[in-house]
C-alpha cells in the first residue's frame, strides 16, 4: 500500500471514529463530550503541512458525523439533530483548534500536553460563553451569574470532551505513525 492509500485509509479510520464516538456517546449526557473531534483537529493542525488541507480532515469528520446523526434522527433513530442552527459555531471553533495545533506543532511531549489540554479548554470557554450570550433570560441570566452558571453547566461537557483529547490524541498519532511509517511510536515527524 502507497502511502496516499495509507492516508486516504487513515482519513477514513478517523472519520469512521468520529462517527462512532458520537453515536454511542453523544445521546447519553454522562457520556456527551466523548469524541476524538478536538483530537482530530489538533493532529491535523501538528501533521497537515498545507494549511488549507489540515482544516479540511477534522472538519469533514464533524459533517459527516453530523450528517449521520441527522439522517438518523429524520428517521426516528436518535435523539437530536445532527444539523441545528447555530451550529456553524460548533465548525468555526474547530478551525480554531486546528489553529492551535498549527501554533503548537507537536514537535515534543510539552506541546502535545499543551495543545491536549488548552484544545478543549478553550473551546469549553468560547462555546459556553457563545450558549451564555445566546440564550434568553429563562436560561442563563445576562450576569456573571448566568455565565457562570452556563460554565458549570458545560463542565461534564468539558471534562468528557479533555478525557477524550488526552486518550485520543495519542492513540491517533501512534496509528498514523503505524500506517505510514510502520512504526508505533507518539512522536511526530
Amino acid at each position: 500500500m502507497n502511502i496516499n492509500r495509507r492516508l486516504i485509509l487513515f482519513t477514513i479510520i478517523l472519520i469512521a471514529l468520529q462517527v462512532c464516538c458520537k453515536l454511542l456517546f453523544a445521546n447519553n449526557p454522562d457520556l456527551s463530550g466523548l469524541s476524538p473531534f478536538v483530537a482530530i483537529a489538533l493532529f491535523s493542525g501538528f501533521i497537515v503541512k498545507e494549511k488549507n488541507m489540515s482544516f479540511l480532515l477534522p472538519l469533514l469528520a464533524l459533517f459527516i458525523s453530523d450528517a449521520v446523526i441527522h439522517i438518523l434522527y429524520l428517521n426516528n433513530l436518535f435523539g437530536f439533530a445532527g444539523f441545528y442552527g447555530g451550529q456553524w459555531k460548533n465548525y468555526l471553533l474547530l478551525l480554531a483548534v486546528t489553529a492551535i495545533g498549527w501554533i503548537l506543532k507537536g514537535r515534543n511531549y510539552s506541546t502535545l500536553t499543551a495543545g491536549a489540554i488548552a484544545a478543549p479548554t478553550l473551546y469549553f470557554l468560547v462555546s459556553n460563553f457563545m450558549v451564555w450570550q445566546a440564550t434568553s433570560e429563562a436560561v442563563y441570566a445576562r450576569s456573571f451569574n448566568g455565565l457562570m452558571a452556563c460554565y458549570d453547566a458545560g463542565i461534564p461537557f468539558y471534562r468528557n470532551s479533555l478525557i477524550a483529547t488526552v486518550v485520543f490524541l495519542p492513540l491517533i498519532i501512534v496509528a498514523y505513525n503505524y500506517l505510514t511509517r510502520n512504526k508505533a511510536e507518539l512522536k511526530l515527524a
